[in-house]
């Protein structure tokens, strides 16, 4: 599933974007910031006469990188006292840098917080869809697991279908319907989840054959909420499936065994395994 968004980015939506972009970007942004607020304000000391804040070297590349190491020592205010401002100018300069520096080391400590803290889900669904033969019926089927070690509970799943038919003059029309599944809730999670939607006439699948229903232009958007032991709260997911993914006449092999022990093992890479009804 993709969307195209339209909506502009603001200055209130900074937060969210650190939060949820991945760790990698994440700190190559604070590196990147870090080294050019250092890069501007050692030009900024080198402009204004180096030997504001230390001897001349007569080398410009020298003096400035005396300017962007005196800035790194106040931006973070580490302060070794190699290298201190003495005119009025550098002063006010080196002052604003370290309130600078406060605030932005608040800001990044804030946003580490907000990373650690955040709950996550951590679910994975099977790659396809499976549409069989089930109890004298049609199913449509998707599996998910819990790829923690953690143990789901109480997770609770709604499934809406958007389908997108066209009508007369060729307008193609989206409607959605919230899918009744065999069940919707459970107790908890230790192992794999089948959820089940089956087609009986209440189905907005019905009047369909399967030929047909592998043909729709047509989306599943879940929505999954359970609660998470690690974080003590309810997280959520979201996910969906397109009808290019659904596969028909097959069932999915079965992803956990017993031990001579009598222990259950969770085998995580055939969630999404079929085969041949």
């Amino acid at each position: 599933m993709s969307f195209t968004s339209i909506r502009k980015r603001s200055l209130d939506d900074l937060y969210s974007f650190f939060i949820e972009i991945s760790w990698m970007k994440f700190f190559f942004l604070i590196l990147l910031a870090y080294t050019l607020m250092n890069v501007f304000f050692g030009l900024v000391y080198t402009f204004i006469g180096i030997e504001e804040i230390t001897k001349k070297t007569g080398n410009v590349f020298s003096d400035f990188l005396n300017g962007f190491f005196f800035s790194a020592q106040t931006l973070t205010t580490v302060g070794y006292g190699g290298i201190a401002p003495h005119g009025i100018t550098s002063n006010l300069i080196a002052a604003f840098e370290a309130m600078i520096g406060l605030l932005s080391f608040s800001f990044i400590t804030g946003l580490l917080y907000g990373r650690f803290s955040k709950p996550r889900a951590a679910i994975r669904f099977s790659e396809n869809l499976i549409l069989r033969e089930f109890k004298g019926q049609r199913a449509l089927m998707f599996r998910l697991m819990n790829s923690r070690k953690t143990v789901m509970i109480e997770p609770k799943i709604r499934v809406t279908l958007s389908l997108t038919e066209k009508e007369e003059a060729n307008a193609s029309v989206k409607k959605y319907f919230e899918l009744k599944l065999q069940r919707d809730a459970i107790m908890y999670l230790p192992t794999v989840w089948t959820v089940v939607h089956e087609i009986g006439e209440d189905s907005p699948l019905y009047s369909y054959t399967n030929e047909e229903i592998s043909k729709l232009n047509a989306e599943l958007f879940l929505l999954l909420q359970y609660h998470e032991e690690s974080f003590a709260q309810n997280v959520y997911q979201i996910y969906s499936y397109d009808f290019m993914d659904l596969e028909v006449d097959v069932k999915y092999k079965s992803s956990y065994k017993f031990n001579e022990n009598g222990y259950t093992i969770l085998d995580h890479d055939t969630l999404s395994e079929v085969e041949k009804m």
